[in-house]
């Protein structure tokens, strides 16, 4: 992942051109079902935060990072789909949560920065076994946020 040119703002020199490739790319597409699959993906922002609360409080502190990134991996999804896309892959998702929440100002930057992170720790705790429990805490609870944030934004969209 290349996240190279971001400002500590969160803001990326680079967004739109990344945005842009990953719709050329097709890693970004125009989905019509997206809106309907929203409250499904909230479903699973919620469960996968469930999941993680318990993994974390049995001390499977790997697991409790994998589905706290989980957690806010549905939740981005939701915002997506809220907007008619569907992504195909985690990088691009993120570009888009920036493109379309974080530079109109509709979601603050502090959570494209839970979102970047959480995929960074869930690659290490997954691929590299690298985890622990002052991680997993610290993920669990800015995932928590995220999620709360998200919802707070789709219920703002409501009519």
């Amino acid at each position: 992942m290349n996240w190279a040119g971001a400002s500590s703002s969160g803001k990326s020199r680079s967004t739109n051109r990344d945005f842009k490739d990953c719709l050329r790319n097709r890693k970004i597409v125009p989905f019509s079902g997206a809106p309907k699959l929203v409250g499904k993906e909230i479903a699973a922002a919620l469960e996968d935060l469930e999941e993680a609360r318990d993994r974390y409080q049995h001390l499977r502190y790997k697991y409790a990072t994998i589905n706290s990134y989980y957690a806010i991996f549905h939740a981005a999804r939701a915002l997506l789909y809220s907007r008619g896309f569907r992504e195909r892959g985690h990088f691009c998702l993120a570009v888009a949560v920036d493109a379309l929440f974080v530079e109109p100002g509709i979601l603050d930057s502090r959570f494209l920065g839970t979102m970047k992170e959480g995929m960074g720790l869930r690659e290490e705790a997954d691929y590299g076994g690298l985890f622990s429990k002052e991680r997993a805490e610290e993920l669990l609870l800015r995932a928590d946020e995220f999620l709360r944030e998200a919802r707070a934004i789709l219920e703002r969209k409501r009519p």
